[in-house]
């Protein structure tokens, strides 16, 4: 199960400065001209979590594997985009493979002031003329079949209205109402404004613990459309991620008025955009953490180990991570009474610390 972050925005914003800070590496090229990007670059990134480490002190495993989240460098896009200017079309196609949107904006002066919502304005045009154009492709189709009364095309037509006019009034897919059944078929239109958003605001290295003014304006801007955003300095996160130590990147960040690197909020507000969640498990040989969607049953969970895991699924011995660690593991948890046998339905919470039983 795979879930990424495609990070977009107009060239020279600070896209590939930052994924090469988000994976510690020089991947993706970071350079002052449209374009750098022209192949996406894609990196995995740990998902900070304490908790591991907690219960590694306590199971002594072989290793610790932390869950990670996927990011792509996407392309700069340009005015245009979805009528092929610039690297348009590959821009627009590598955004559709993605499950979510990370939007860089400028929020320091260059050769020109900042100006976030406008450039957010931009991005967020060319994404809903797109949407539009594949929208309207289906329409007349969509009409024929409901005519011929085929429930199914019906049900798909209405959908497909109501979400043109909302893109007709300017507004993204992703705030359309739909119940359970609606919500199907609104997923399979992959529409580019229908995924999750989260803007990254890039300020000068004199803004990164407090933001400034234009940082301001486009945070207000996100809360007013529902989406999330974070403050961060690129060019800071770059220096700290060459900072190995832990004790001199923790001064270094100090020095700076920060408690924690951008990046780590970056990675934390990218999972919950997803909806995610994590579950644990324990043993001499790792300390493992598994993502999965809000709402997983135990069964969804285990195939996410294994598929094996999930077609012979027996049960789920399931321990909360308070009682795992304040008991101190997992033999103390059980003789305790806190080790409970969940079915296949089970809803998994986040921090459960699971071992499933399975029969293949």
């Amino acid at each position: 199960m795979g879930f990424n972050c495609g990070i977009v925005g107009l060239p020279n914003v600070g896209k590939s400065t930052l994924f090469n800070a988000l994976t510690q590496s020089q991947a993706a090229e970071a350079a002052n001209f449209p374009f750098t990007t022209i192949e996406p670059n894609i990196g995995r990134v740990s998902l900070p979590d304490d908790r591991l480490e907690t219960l590694a002190a306590i199971t002594k495993p072989e290793k610790v594997l932390p869950t990670r989240m996927e990011f792509v460098d996407i392309a700069g896009l340009v005015k245009g985009a979805s009528k092929g200017e610039g690297l348009g079309n590959k821009f627009l196609g590598n955004i559709r493979e993605v499950d979510a949107i990370v939007h860089v904006l400028r929020c320091f002066d260059a050769d020109t002031p900042a100006d976030p919502v406008g450039d957010a304005d931009v991005v967020g045009t060319e994404l809903m003329l797109a949407d539009m154009e594949s929208l309207q492709k289906r329409t007349d189709n969509l009409i024929k079949k409901s005519r011929g009364q085929d429930k199914a095309a019906t049900a798909e037509l209405a959908v497909v209205e109501r979400t043109l006019k909302l893109l007709e009034d300017g507004e993204p897919a992703r705030k359309l109402e739909v119940d359970d059944d609606e919500a199907k078929i609104f997923r399979l239109l992959s529409l580019l404004t229908g995924k999750p958003v989260l803007y990254v605001l890039n300020v000068d290295e004199d803004h990164a613990a407090g933001g400034n003014a234009a940082s301001e304006i486009a945070a207000a801007m996100a809360a007013e459309q529902g989406a999330g955003s974070v403050i961060i300095s690129a060019k800071i996160e770059e220096e700290v991620a060459q900072l190995t130590d832990p004790i001199e990147r923790g001064e270094f960040l100090e020095s700076l008025g920060l408690s924690e690197t951008g990046l780590d909020r970056i990675v934390r507000a990218g999972y919950e955009l997803l909806n995610l969640i994590t579950y644990l498990t324990a043993g001499p040989k790792e300390v493992r953490a598994w993502t999965v969607a809000k709402g997983s049953t135990a069964q969804e969970a285990a195939g996410v180990i294994h598929t094996d895991f999930a077609k012979g699924f027996i049960a789920a011995e399931t321990i909360s991570y308070e009682d795992y660690t304040t008991l101190g593991g997992e033999q103390a948890a059980k003789e305790a009474g806190k080790m409970r046998a969940e079915g296949r339905d089970y809803i998994v919470n986040d921090g459960d610390v699971l071992l499933f039983r399975f029969n293949v």
